[in-house]
């Protein structure tokens, strides 16, 4: 089994800038890749941000450039830095690993609120 853990989540004013974590642990082998979704009441969860092993990345459109995901291999955390956070951000998001074998895993959430 595999725990993704998440934290970094909470309120910030528009303009502002968050650092989301995730820790994983349990059986860590084979990831294929790890990555970020958010999702808000009533809509589906969208990707946001996608790391592989190789290290190459991938975001939907409406956060390039404000947002960089970026993986500690050695200790198993991946992290999504956001700046110039948009009321449109509040979300909650999650964490997500894909193995090879094409096994995926989530994290509990955390909420992310942009206001003033």
């Amino acid at each position: 089994q595999v725990q993704l853990v998440e934290s970094g989540g909470g309120l910030v004013q528009p303009g502002g800038s968050l650092r989301l974590s995730c820790a994983a642990s349990g059986s860590i082998f084979s990831i294929n890749r790890m990555g970020w979704y958010r999702q808000t009441p009533g809509k589906q969860r969208e990707l946001v941000a996608v790391i592989t092993s190789g290290g190459n990345t991938n975001y939907t459109d409406s956060v390039k450039g404000r947002f960089t995901i970026s993986r500690n291999n050695a200790k198993n955390v991946v992290f999504l830095q956001m700046n110039s956070l948009k009321p449109e951000d509040t979300a909650v998001y999650y964490c997500n690993l894909v193995r090879h074998s094409g096994s995926a895993y989530w994290g509990q959430g955390t909420q992310v609120t942009v206001s003033s």
